[in-house]
């Protein structure tokens, strides 16, 4: 059973709309809504700001052959980089919540087809992400 939520009460729905600011609107002050995880919301956006040299690192170390990040969508693109800023920066947070969090967020923005294909890639580097860091 599919569970739907309102975007405005996700708090992945909210980072990738501000990363979405950050990296193709060129906005200088990010500023965030009153939400029970603003400070969750704030610390994912910024750290995947920060760290986004790293974060292609590993996305080009694990797919560069299968996956053209220039290719992708750029809504895709962001959710796959804040998606990895949480697996290799919050090891208290499950995989798996992590992974169904984002894929509910990406409902509101990508079509089913792609959802799978995120599901598969989030999974695969998921798992190599969190076994190299253990």
């Amino acid at each position: 059973m599919r569970t739907y939520f309102s975007p405005k009460n996700n708090p992945r729905v909210i980072i990738i709309q501000k990363l979405y600011g950050s990296f193709y609107n060129n906005e200088e002050e990010l500023t965030y809504p009153k939400h029970r995880f603003r400070k969750f919301i704030k610390d994912i956006v910024s750290g995947t700001i920060e760290r986004n040299e790293i974060i292609l690192e590993e996305l080009n170390k694990n797919f560069g052959e299968k996956l053209k990040i220039n290719n992708l969508d750029k809504v895709f693109l962001i959710i796959l980089k804040s998606a990895i800023y949480e697996f290799l920066y919050k090891p208290n947070l499950s995989i798996n919540i992590i992974i169904k969090e984002y894929l509910n967020a990406s409902n509101f923005f990508l079509d089913s087809s792609k959802t799978k294909y995120l599901n598969a890639l989030l999974d695969d580097i998921a798992k190599k992400l969190r076994s190299s860091n253990a």
